[in-house]
């Protein structure tokens, strides 16, 4: 967890110290190079993947997500501190020839039936300035990994589907204390709109409370996470008739790191435990206002490169704004269905290896041991009253393999700053 707080130094040094495929893959390192001073260059971020869900039972329909993300940036750094961004961002799924115009995340369904062919093309924008140990974007801002959430609170998958993260971000990175706070504005809505206004609110932080360095370079560290999402929906405008939502995630806990040098066996062990809590503040979204989760999660990197994880989850009443259902207690397979509780033991194997600093490849098994309680559904068709169906224990699996690619070259060179 401490890995995902820093970006001091290489970003690509602070990758291969940590076995975290999802962080090798999904991170945006938000470091203005200095050595970029008056100098125009192209950046690229490619990601190809294929992602299968082999997901039974009554939680979740399984899937598979098979395409390329690609995101070509003209970049030019006019002083120390600031760095400008000029791009296009395309999502391309195999087999796919056009795409909804609407964002991609679980508000996509409100918009019309208008569709882009042959690629989902946005444009691109970001301005960094950095500040000593404060670092704004506005723009699209720096999301995915590098918010830092645990699993729970946001699935890894969601760098293969979700739009770049849209509005301001606010990092502050210090020797105890790492903040990442940011607002992500997903739909917009004009006079006359039949959908709602949403923008998501989240901070992240890391307290880093003990750390210790010992014989031949070996670390131990002891933190205290801090994280907050908050989604509104909404509006002044909103012609839709649905009324202001407000939900939120919380999470308060201790994570331990160990880190040793690349030539152990083990390179490293990661441990955190998570007290989590859900709010809905206003409106009907979920079927309960509040409940309680617990998280714990384990891991083991070996020669750097393989991590081995195994986790734990428990709840009653509570739904991850941008987890997966595993971590949750309402079913998207059964429309109205809610579990009465929700138990999810986590296993999962991963390999990752970062060549020349700029390219990664890897790949993931993980396996989901779920035990839900009965799932209460409402009237349908087939029932004249609401029902209820027995608990079941079920072991759905995901697997997949993926290559990122992130080169940057230098175009021309406008002199030497004064």
């Amino acid at each position: 967890m401490f890995a995902y707080a820093q970006d001091n130094g290489s970003i690509w040094s602070t990758l291969q110290d940590n076995a975290d495929m999802a962080r090798r893959m999904g991170y945006q390192p938000y470091r203005v190079d200095s050595a970029r001073t008056k100098t125009l260059g192209i950046e690229l971020e490619a990601l190809a993947f294929f992602k299968d869900n082999e997901f039974d039972g009554n939680v979740q329909r399984g899937y598979s997500l098979p395409g390329v993300r690609l995101q070509p940036r003209l970049t030019y750094t006019p002083i120390d501190e600031i760095k400008l961004e000029l791009g296009l961002h395309a999502t391309i799924y195999s087999g796919a020839n056009k795409y909804p115009c609407y964002v991609f995340h679980d508000i996509a369904k409100w918009k019309g039936d208008q569709y882009q062919p042959g690629a989902h093309l946005l444009p691109f924008f970001r301005a960094t300035a950095r500040f000593k140990a404060i670092t704004l974007a506005v723009g699209h801002i720096y999301g995915g990994a590098t918010h830092g959430f645990v699993e729970p609170m946001y699935n890894p998958e969601l760098i293969l589907t979700d739009d770049p993260e849209m509005g301001f971000q606010m990092i502050v990175d210090t020797k105890r204390w790492h903040s990442d706070l940011w607002m992500n504005w997903q739909s917009y809505i004009f006079e006359e709109s039949n959908h709602q206004e949403a923008f998501a609110v989240g901070w992240t932080q890391n307290i880093n409370v003990w750390k210790r360095t010992i014989e031949d370079g070996k670390t131990h560290s002891l933190g205290i996470p801090i994280q907050l999402l908050i989604q509104h929906r909404g509006g002044e405008q909103d012609n839709s008739g649905l009324g202001v939502q407000t939900i939120a995630n919380g999470a308060l806990g201790l994570a331990y790191e160990y880190q040793a040098p690349a030539n152990r066996i083990v390179t490293g062990i990661q441990a955190e435990a998570m007290a989590m809590y859900c709010f809905q503040q206003s409106g009907s979204l979920w079927p309960f206002n509040s409940g309680p989760a617990l998280w714990a999660k384990a891991s083991v990197d070996f020669m750097r490169d393989l991590r081995v994880t195994a986790g734990f989850f428990s709840a009653k009443d509570f739904c991850s704004l941008y987890g997966s259902q595993y971590f949750g207690t309402l079913s998207t397979k059964h429309a109205g269905g809610r579990f009465s509780s929700m138990n999810t033991a986590l296993i999962g194997i991963e390999y990752s290896r970062t060549f020349a600093q700029a390219y990664t490849i890897g790949a993931h098994l993980k396996a989901y041991l779920c035990k839900t309680g009965s799932l209460a559904l409402p009237a349908d068709d087939s029932h004249t009253e609401p029902y209820t169906i027995p608990g079941e224990f079920r072991t759905p699996f995901s697997f997949g393999v993926y290559f990122r690619c992130s080169p940057s070259f230098v175009l021309k060179r406008f002199g030497v700053a004064r």
